[in-house]
């Protein structure tokens, strides 16, 4: 039997598939044949199984190192519901504990074995290691090696010497979701891969609609609260900059949204079908638990686990929550306040729909999000280990990665597009105006309005000309402005053909349209403590005489004093992409809430029972026979044995009693 013929097979028995997805095939032929790899793949499309099929069928226990511990047991418990033995070791468990697991491990009675970085200096990992076979290393979320990547963690960089330090080094896996090619490189260098195959699968996600909105802070927490009152039946994560802000607004949630709800009519305020026994004092539905790192280890583990379990359908965390986060339908993420990077956003954005049902993005935005993320990144990056010059070059590249976050909230192009040439993603339509409308997020869809700045953006280009790319932003909208300010005297701007060309507009427009050409690569801001207005590659494109300039309006809107804030929109034409008959539907629901019902019994997540796609399939097929379960999406062997007959018997229960309907 091939490797490959060989990996389908285990493929087929353990997870339920027929075939792999995209760069899945690639990758675990590779680490079966014995050399390493470095797989980028988005969130969603599967980078587990990469290593966890070769960990089946190679000789030995698979060492996968993952960064949070708290994490490990729902990885853990979703190999051993699918048959495959697991097990992790962290601090969590006392020194018996771990020593059965290593014995475990070392007589083949494990073939995953998860830990943190941390775990791979301890004298007693070491000696474990030593001697013990190791057929595979997989290093998850392996961007935090890199200092330029989003979550470096110290941590980290002990892997590469571990690896080294092996008696019989295996082959090692490295795979993340958000890497650019710098940090690829770092991976490769830092970890030392050896000639890795590489594989970058894509990083777009269609089945996510993207959407940004323009939003004052004090509407903010309105909006969240629509949206969730709209959603009863679906599960979301709420992002907000800072941990007073996540009390805050999960407070809010557990009372407005209850109120809505009854409001509108969808049922009395303490019925949430999401939320289990943690309800409130009053007897009020607990919506919203609010998840931070300054809160006490138990407290956040319970947050976790009752949202992870659905018990409580929404989570409002900073950004502490999250990674590796295995839940799979997570039907809508929603960011509160900015994130300081586009691969922040990317990561956490993708905790939605790893299922690859069709779920939201929504990220809301205003100009005071960008002045504290500036100020907080003027604050950072005290690092003791760096020089204040290193420091220095670290912030400046953090401010790199806020001004590519700006731009995503001001774009008008497709919010899909931007995100993957932001990562070197290049398609066939990238640069053609109006081109490759995906479908998919709200500037595609043209939800919002757009204002024609073509002459304010040639009159920024040529003061830019004027000043011979000698100053920053504020001194070139004084001069267009026709300021008479004292500090700029040595310029002379009087005698400059721009000065005063735009005395009738508005500076924060003037600031709007200069910071959107920086993004678009009209201008270029340099870096340091002066940030020099500079032209940018496509700066000639200006002069040109069909030169045309559009930005997203960004005046302040209506107040919600004279609108009705319960109409804003809060869906996206790509939640409709699965349209199942009523018959399916109802089903459906009838599955999920025996879906629930088993987890429940078993103490464990309900996706880790069956994902929202495997019901949506099972609801289509219908099963009544081993055969026909077996044939659907996600069913493997084990879970036929353990849960095929009562989910069976719901499908001939639900059909007997529709049959009188048809």
């Amino acid at each position: 039997m091939t490797d490959i013929t060989a990996a389908l097979s285990a493929l087929k028995r353990y997870f339920g598939y027929d075939s792999f997805r995209a760069g899945q095939a690639g990758i675990v032929e590779a680490l079966l044949a014995g050399h390493d790899v470095l797989g980028v793949m988005p969130t969603g499309a599967g980078k587990s199984v990469c290593y966890q099929i070769p960990a089946a069928l190679l000789p030995g226990v698979t060492v996968v190192i993952s960064p949070l511990i708290s994490l490990m047991r729902d990885q853990v418990d979703a190999l051993n519901d699918i048959g495959l033995p697991a097990a992790f070791v962290n601090t969590t468990q006392s020194p018996d504990e771990q020593s059965m697991v290593f014995q475990q491990a070392a007589a083949g009675q494990v073939k995953l074995l998860y830990v943190a970085p941390e775990r791979l200096e301890t004298p007693r990992f070491r000696s474990f290691a030593a001697n013990t076979t190791i057929g595979l290393i997989a290093v998850d979320e392996a961007h935090c090696v890199s200092q330029w990547g989003q979550d470096f963690r110290s941590s980290y960089l002990g892997i590469g010497e571990f690896i080294a330090s092996l008696p019989q080094r295996p082959p090692v896996g490295a795979f993340t979701a958000t890497a650019t090619e710098r940090v690829r490189h770092d991976i490769v260098n830092i970890l030392g891969l050896n000639n890795p195959a590489i594989t970058v699968t894509g990083f777009d996600r269609p089945n996510l609609y993207f959407d940004v909105i323009k939003l004052e802070t004090k509407r903010k927490a309105s909006w969240v609260a629509h949206y969730i009152a709209d959603h009863p039946n679906e599960s979301g994560i709420v992002y907000c900059a800072t941990r007073k802000e996540t009390e805050a607004l999960a407070a809010t949630l557990n009372q407005t949204v209850p109120q809505l709800r009854a409001a509108a009519g969808v049922g009395p305020a303490d019925s949430d079908p999401a939320v289990g026994d943690d309800a409130g004092a009053a007897g009020e539905a607990v919506i919203a638990v609010a998840y931070h790192g300054g809160m006490a280890p138990d407290a956040r583990q319970n947050a976790q686990r009752d949202f992870v379990t659905d018990r409580v359908p929404v989570v409002v965390a900073t950004n502490a929550f999250g990674m590796g986060i295995d839940k799979s339908n997570v039907r809508y993420v929603i960011h509160h306040n900015m994130p300081e990077s586009i691969e922040a956003y990317y990561q956490e954005a993708g905790r939605a729909g790893r299922d690859g049902e069709a779920s939201r993005c929504t990220l809301l935005w205003n100009d005071s999000d960008i002045v504290t993320r500036r100020r907080l990144l003027d604050n950072d990056y005290e690092n003791e280990r760096l020089s204040p010059e290193e420091q220095d070059i670290v912030r400046q590249s953090k401010r790199r990665l806020l001004d590519g976050m700006v731009g995503y909230c001001r774009t008008t192009d497709c919010l899909h597009r931007y995100m993957t040439s932001y990562f070197g993603e290049i398609t066939a339509s990238d640069g053609a105006a109006g081109a490759g409308k995906c479908g998919a997020c709200a500037n595609c869809e043209h939800t919002f309005a757009t204002i024609d700045v073509t002459d304010v953006a040639r009159a920024i280009s040529r003061c830019v000309h004027d000043v011979n790319q000698r100053v920053g932003s504020g001194k070139i909208v004084k001069i267009l402005r026709g300021s008479k300010a004292q500090d700029l005297s040595w310029l002379n701007p009087e005698q400059m053909p721009t000065f005063g060309m735009l005395s009738g507009v508005n500076e924060a427009r003037i600031r709007d349209v200069l910071n959107q050409m920086a993004v678009d690569g009209y201008l270029y801001i340099a870096e340091g403590r002066l940030p020099i207005v500079m032209f940018g590659r496509r700066a000639g494109e200006t002069a040109a005489p069909d030169f045309h300039y559009e930005i997203k309006r960004v005046e302040r809107e209506p107040s919600a004093k004279s609108r009705n804030v319960a109409a804003e929109p809060t869906t996206g034409p790509a939640l409709g992409t699965y349209a199942p008959d009523d018959d399916e539907e109802a089903l459906f629901q009838r599955l999920r809430e025996l879906r629930r019902t088993i987890a429940q019994e078993i103490g464990k997540p309900p996706y880790i029972v069956f994902s929202d796609k495997t019901l949506r399939d099972m609801a289509r097929i219908k099963p009544i026979t081993d055969a026909q379960f077996l044939a659907v999406n996600g069913v493997g062997e084990n879970k036929l044995r353990q849960y095929g007959k009562r989910f069976m018997e719901a499908v001939a229960a639900f059909q007997s009693g529709m049959a009188p309907q048809r």
